[in-house]
């Protein structure tokens, strides 16, 4: 079987309300697509419906994949989804849609080309955010600089969840993650930049989702100690290992 042009990674954690919709916004959008794709959704510690309607939904769409992962953590279910892709090009798109799945075209040749990573910036120019609050901004923008001075410098929006990999980079970075929870996104951007990766920041539309599971508090708390994590596995050479 061939592989197709585009996989979309879509993480799914109590999503039995957001998810139904978006993935007919998914696919209603990539029916005008010229290029071939599957769509690979990854539930994981589920309390809700979220597996059994994914499951629904595939049964009419035979581009769809649904899989379960035991282990907790969006960054577990990014990881299986990633590996289980066999795209030319691997896209992670949050289940929210906070970004319209239109914005895709910008991570994708011909708008972009000679890149290894490509991630949604709300900060790069041209980038619009709608609807929100300005306590979220400021604490988002608190939490990337802490990212900027003590891991990442120059990357001005590491958290945004709409991420998309070359097929080579895919393999070589997500089977060297370690992290299963929030802070996925600094330890594969880190992974990136260590073996001396292309990183491109694509202004997006983004906008506010008042459901969003972010806690600046506790997942900033989180995200400093997952840092620190990281450089302690770099300095005892886990990630000179060949994946």
């Amino acid at each position: 079987m061939s592989s197709p042009f585009l996989s979309i990674v879509v993480p799914a954690h109590n999503e039995e309300l957001r998810l139904p919709r978006s993935l007919k916004r998914i696919f209603a959008f990539l029916e005008k697509q010229p290029y071939s794709v599957e769509v690979i959704v990854i539930e994981n510690g589920s309390s809700d419906r979220t597996l059994e309607l994914a499951r629904n939904f595939a049964q009419n769409q035979p581009n769809l994949l649904v899989l379960h992962e035991e282990r907790a953590g969006k960054g577990n279910a990014v990881r299986r989804g990633m590996l289980e892709a066999r795209g030319e090009y691997r896209f992670i798109c949050d289940a929210d849609l906070s970004m319209p799945i239109e914005e895709l075209e910008k991570f994708l040749p011909p708008a972009v080309s000679n890149f290894d990573v490509a991630i949604a910036s709300r900060e790069a120019p041209g980038a619009v955010r709608y609807n929100e609050p300005s306590y979220r901004h400021w604490g988002g923008r608190a939490i990337n600089l802490i990212i900027r001075l003590l891991i990442l410098p120059g990357l001005n929006d590491t958290q945004c969840g709409f991420k998309c990999f070359r097929a080579e980079a895919a393999e070589k970075i997500f089977r060297q993650q370690t992290l299963g929870g929030w802070s996925f996104d600094i330890e594969i951007l880190y992974l990136a930049r260590r073996k001396r990766m292309s990183i491109t920041e694509i202004p997006i539309h983004w906008y506010f989702d008042a459901d969003s599971k972010v806690s600046a508090v506790r997942d900033a708390l989180r995200m400093i100690g997952d840092i620190f994590r990281i450089h302690r596995n770099a300095l005892r050479g886990r990630y000179d290992l060949k994946p």
